[in-house]
């Protein structure tokens, strides 16, 4: 846990820079992979279930949100993001509708607005 707080310290204050996105950029791989799997943690404890399931490529996913369960193929409710975006939503530097554009939402579930930001 300690190393995912430090990571998320340090996305946060590259997210306040002037550049957060080439700020967000130089930390290093495994800061910005905690990050982001710290992030979707805490998602998942503020809104427990297994109804749509957050996709951060290449660092991580979780399912979450109460609802249907989902067992097998792609599931009914889907979010897709990059590393960048998720953090800025997670942590509240960026609202889910400005995120509109860089966030892929499908499925009745999947409009997270009421759980970010996570932290």
């Amino acid at each position: 846990m300690d190393d995912g707080v430090a990571a998320v310290h340090a996305v946060r204050a590259a997210l306040k820079s002037e550049d957060a996105a080439t700020s967000f950029a130089e930390l290093s791989r495994p800061v910005r992979a905690t990050a982001v799997r710290f992030l979707l943690e805490e998602l998942a404890t503020l809104a427990p279930g297994n109804s749509v399931e957050v996709r951060v490529p290449p660092f991580g996913v979780t399912q979450c949100v109460e609802g249907p369960r989902h067992t097998r193929g792609t599931p009914p409710n889907v979010v897709e993001t990059d590393a960048l975006t998720w953090c800025s939503l997670a942590l509240g530097t960026i609202s889910w509708q400005d995120a509109s554009a860089k966030v892929s939402a499908s499925g009745l579930r999947s409009d997270l607005s009421d759980f970010l930001p996570v932290i």
